[in-house]
């Protein structure tokens, strides 16, 4: 609320920052920390850091930020298991009586401890079923090998045989020979069987045949589906191999080279049967095991859903308790060690409230000594805070991002709730535009409950965050839009007929002096006659440069307004007259000379050339005028003008001069300025400032000015693409007279609306609206020095992310 200050504007919300006071309040120990709990639910206090001097580690309530880490680590463990188990936390209010911290580290502890075993367990119980996969798989595919490598065998043996009662004995092989005449010979082999991940086939096989010299045999199967691995625990493709070799020495040099290519060796007997054994008890085995795991999985469930079901209220908690030592953290101890000293920042609504949550505190902790509650007096700035609802807050947010106000200095983001989605308004005019932006708008407002608590991309969030801006902007520019007669380009006479009507037939396509009047004026906006003639562009232009002009003028004079405002309130009389006076004259002698020659002209509907008029104003102000004269006496006022112009634009620069005492300078920075921050007056530095100022003020006054045109340059690009879509796209599709090209044009005309029109138009009034409130006006009046309010609260704390 406005207060204090001389009264010279009447009391608004955003208009000042609320009144502050530095509080100090003494606490005794056994309820501080009931008393800073309750004032972080009230969140109006900002308190100050008393042991900046000190590391976190020599503060007093080290041990116990450390514990709550250490519970936070145990939480973010359980989230992390929850995550990997697809279970979500329950968002339901805890109904049962409230933890203590205490109980609540007994309960993580214990949950900690179960679900590590329940982890451990389960992960040895998996790992030994996904062996018995393999160990199964593998069985499979080397006894398919074996049992066609010993059919083979078989019919090799038994032709070998039949070969010995040939007729001649002299044309069989020797090897044959030998293996038959002499069996004992014959050289045993070794083998050894198991799985390798498929992409390490090839090399695996390389090394295996040049650490052997090709002393080995190889035998490679690509298994159907991935599998498990035991080790690492994620899907795999696999070839089962055997390796036939013959020695110790290449054995050993086989099984290092499987360790590093992490393939899994699994023991395969020989025997027939035995084989038969193998695989069956292997396949119960696994059929045991699977059993056995799922009952784990699902006790491990049970205790992750147990978890969740209080697991926001544990956090929040947790967030609450640790925020509350970090802050008895900030504040300093006693000689004595029984009671804590802290300062802060607080409203002055609020000391009723602070009082009481203090009270409450030691009434709840059963304390003998209440806490002491006193105002201090000090010459240090306050924080700026203002009372924001979900509505201004965008606004406001707007005025921040460029810098936070001085401390109850007049606040820009009052004016721009309107004047913002007014100036984009005048630059994105169209009424079907705007319904589509309202439509919008009004989706994100009807859902804020929903997508307030959803996880938003960073897009959808901006656009979020400012839904009541773009509902302004929505409903301005359906007002420009009426204005303007543009409904995607189309005019239409909503109001009334058309003032205008042909002369004869042929007139259609001429400019407007092919028309007569038959009507009074169209009563509401652009007659919709101007759209489509020749003289269109002309008469828009004109209109919407001028009219630029008096939007600019109006809103940099409300800037300089408020810069009096500000001068009164913080009882600034050299600024009043010695800035505010001369701005106010310099720059109505000049642009606003301007603006009440384009009013009398639009009034008059005279042919004067204005441009004529304002340069000429300059040069030969004594010379005759002639047709662009406007009003009676022209000549004699404009070298007034410029006389009281000159005298007041150098005004300025003479208060340093006469008023040379640290007195004035004193009084030029603010009342609300810390006094040790005063540097020693410096004659030669004031006066080169307010030089500078001065110089800078004369020439922004021009390109300030010249700047609003973007309000005409963009109002017209909108229109002129909008047009363009509407006759170059949907209207020649239409004529065609084919239904494929008729859905070919709508489907770009849609496309390049919403991209264009809606986008990237859109993006682009919005960042020029910003900049003519940053700049234009705010350079008026804003210093935007200030710092933040921010208190602690619980609210904000529990709202951040891990």
């Amino acid at each position: 609320m406005f207060r204090g200050g001389g009264g010279c504007c009447p009391p608004m919300d955003l208009m000042r920052s609320e009144t502050m006071q530095l509080v100090q309040v003494i606490i005794p120990a056994e309820s501080a920390r009931l008393a800073v709990s309750n004032l972080g639910d009230l969140g109006l206090v900002q308190f100050k850091d008393l042991n900046a001097d000190k590391s976190p580690f020599q503060r007093t309530y080290a041990a116990q930020i450390k514990r709550c880490g250490e519970m936070t680590r145990k939480m973010h463990f359980f989230k992390e298991q929850m995550s990997k188990a697809a279970i979500l936390t329950s968002s339901t209010k805890f109904s049962g009586a409230p933890l203590e911290i205490d109980d609540l580290e007994i309960k993580l502890g214990e949950f900690e401890t179960e679900l590590i075993e329940v982890n451990t367990n389960n992960g040895k119980l998996q790992r030994t079923y996904n062996e018995l996969v393999e160990y199964n798989v593998l069985l499979q595919k080397t006894g398919e090998f074996f049992y066609s490598a010993q059919r083979s065998a078989t019919q090799q043996q038994s032709e070998i045989v039949a070969d010995q009662f040939g007729d001649s004995s002299l044309e069989s092989p020797l090897m044959e020979q030998e293996m038959v005449a002499d069996p004992l010979k014959q050289v045993k082999l070794g083998f050894l069987s198991g799985l390798v991940p498929k992409q390490k086939a090839m090399a695996f096989e390389r090394i295996l045949f040049r650490a052997t010299r090709g002393n080995m045999l190889l035998q490679q199967e690509s298994v159907d589906e991935p599998v498990t691995d035991p080790q690492s625990g994620e899907k795999v493709v696999k070839n089962s191999f055997v390796i036939f070799y013959s020695g110790e020495r290449a054995k050993s040099k086989i099984v290092k080279i499987c360790d590093a290519f992490g393939a899994n060796r699994y023991p395969f007997p020989e025997d027939l049967a035995k084989q038969l054994h193998t695989i069956q008890e292997v396949s119960g085995k696994v059929s045991e095991l699977k059993a056995t795991v799922e009952i784990g999985l699902a006790h491990r469930d049970s205790i992750l859903k147990n978890i969740g079901s209080d697991f926001e209220q544990w956090n929040n908690m947790l967030k609450k308790e640790k925020a509350i030592y970090h802050t008895l953290n900030m504040f300093s101890i006693d000689v004595t060690k029984k009671c804590l000293v802290a300062e802060g920042w607080s409203p002055v609504f609020a000391t009723s409230k602070v009082q009481d949550a203090l009270h409450r505190a030691t009434t709840d902790s059963n304390s003998q000594v209440a806490s002491i509650f006193q105002i201090l007096s000090t010459q240090e700035s306050p924080p700026t805070y203002f009372q924001t609802n979900k509505f201004t807050s965008s606004f406001q947010g707007v005025v921040d991002a460029y810098g936070i106000a001085k401390y109850q200095e007049a606040n820009p983001g009052l004016f721009t709730i309107v004047t913002f989605p007014f100036l984009f308004a005048v630059m994105f005019g169209d009424w079907g535009h705007g319904i589509c932006l309202l439509l919008s708008a009004l989706y994100l407002i009807i859902r804020e409950k929903k997508l307030a608590s959803q996880k938003l991309n960073d897009i959808v969030e901006i656009m979020f965050g400012g839904r009541y801006v773009i509902l302004m902007m929505s409903l301005f520019s359906i007002y420009t839009g009426l204005i303007y007669n543009e409904f995607f380009s189309v005019p239409f006479e909503l109001f009334g007929k058309s003032a205008y009507a042909c002369r004869d037939p042929s007139c259609g396509d001429a400019t407007t002096e092919g028309l007569l009047k038959v009507r009074q004026v169209y009563p509401f906006g652009v007659d919709p006659v101007w759209h489509g003639s020749r003289s269109e562009l002309p008469f828009l232009n004109s209109l919407k440069m001028k009219m630029s002009i008096l939007l600019g003028l109006t809103q940099m004079n409300l800037g300089i307004m408020l810069s009096f405002f500000n001068a009164k309130f913080f009882k600034n009389t050299i600024n009043v007259w010695y800035q505010f006076v001369p701005r106010l004259i310099f720059l109505n002698s000049l642009f606003g000379y301007l603006s009440i020659l384009i009013i009398i002209k639009w009034c008059t509907g005279s042919k004067a050339d204005l441009y004529h008029v304002m340069i000429y104003m300059f040069l030969s102000p004594t010379d005759d005028i002639g047709e662009n004269q406007l009003f009676p006496g022209q000549k004699i006022v404009q070298p007034l003008f410029l006389k009281k112009q000159h005298e007041q634009r150098h005004q300025g620069q003479h208060y340093t001069m006469l008023q040379a005492t640290e007195e004035s300078v004193t009084q030029l920075g603010g009342h609300h300025e810390n006094s040790h921050l005063h540097d020693e007056f410096e004659f030669s530095e004031v006066f080169i400032h307010q030089l500078i100022h001065t110089i800078e003020f004369v020439l922004g006054a021009v390109s300030n000015t010249a700047s609003y045109l973007r309000l005409w340059a963009l109002s017209l690009a909108h229109s002129e693409l909008s047009t363009v879509f509407y006759d170059k796209v949907l209207l020649l599709a239409w004529g065609y007279n084919n239904i494929i090209i008729l859905v070919l044009g709508v489907t770009v005309f849609l496309f390049a609306t919403i991209g264009v029109l809606l986008s990237m138009e859109t993006l682009s009034a919005f960042l020029h609206a910003l900049r003519l409130h940053w700049v234009e006006f705010q350079d008026k009046f804003y210093e935007g020095d200030g710092y933040k309010f921010e208190p602690f609260a619980f609210s904000s704390i529990i709202e951040e992310e891990d």
